[in-house]
């Protein structure tokens, strides 16, 4: 079997028109009666399931959220697995990311990568940039794997950081420069920017005019999704995932979950291409 390769992956999507990553942020205490099980685990990836087979066809990425599965005992990582096992039979040319933000010394990172990129065998990850790139190496080295660096977050509290000055220029965008410019040998990095800082998103486009940027805060945090798609483009009217996870998982808390993720799903897909 061949191996995936991210980039292309994604590429295939974008050539479709499909920008929209649906984020399996599976809060075990908001899945629906309906659906539970006495295991979290099973609840979970039959949740998922559901949720998988339901926007396939709409979509160009997943993104699960590792702590959603890490919180449930043996069955955690069960669960993720066997999620991202049903979305390679039923969307192979979906690309599957984990947003796990890991980040450590290099030999910590080196057992992550196994994990992650080994018995998981996702098609990209999320990681913090503070401990630099040579302990990011580990993850850098895997060509066909993306690597996304968080530069600008979608939190209220990300200025903390991430506006602080460094001979002028905010960090984020110091962030932004060296994945772009020193970190991308192998051409499989790009950047998390939150959809709630739409003009440090086009900040960070400008940095970096050809990287796919994730772009968390859609939806459940009320980032403008019309200002992000403006900032986000590249020169080619590509370049960017939007990711939504509450609004789409969990529009409806009843039986039709499913038929009310879709139809979420198909109103964010509809607003993303009339913006293109």
């Amino acid at each position: 079997m061949a191996k995936r390769n991210f980039r292309e992956l994604l590429g295939r999507q974008w050539d479709q028109g499909k920008f929209l990553c649906v984020g399996l942020d599976s809060d075990l205490e908001k899945i629906p009666v309906s659906v539970r099980t006495g295991d979290a685990g099973q609840t979970i990836f039959a949740f998922n399931r559901s949720l998988v087979d339901a926007t396939y066809d709409l979509v160009g990425a997943y993104k699960l959220n590792s702590a959603f599965y890490e919180a449930h005992g043996d069955g955690r990582f069960t669960a993720l697995r066997e999620t991202i096992l049903h979305i390679k039979k039923v969307a192979p040319d979906v690309p599957v990311i984990l947003d796990a933000k890991r980040a450590d010394i290099g030999n910590t990172n080196a057992g992550y990568v196994e994990s992650m990129f080994g018995y998981l065998d996702v098609d990209a990850i999320t990681v913090h940039p503070y401990m630099g790139r040579e302990s990011l190496q580990p993850f850098l080295d895997h060509g066909g794997k993306g690597i996304f660096v968080l530069c600008r977050t979608s939190n209220p509290g990300a200025g903390e950081f991430q506006d602080l000055e460094i001979e002028g220029q905010p960090l984020y965008q110091v962030v932004a420069q060296h994945v772009a410019h020193e970190w991308n040998t192998a051409g499989n990095c790009g950047l998390v920017v939150g959809a709630t800082y739409p003009e440090e998103l086009g900040a960070v486009r400008k940095i970096a005019p050809d990287m796919p940027i994730l772009i968390p805060g859609i939806g459940a945090q009320h980032g403008d999704l019309a200002k992000c798609v403006a900032a986000a483009k590249n020169a080619q009217g590509r370049g960017f995932i939007i990711a939504i996870a509450r609004a789409i998982i969990f529009a409806s808390s009843g039986a039709d979950y499913a038929e009310a993720a879709r139809r979420s799903a198909q109103t964010f897909d509809g607003e993303i291409r009339k913006l293109m």
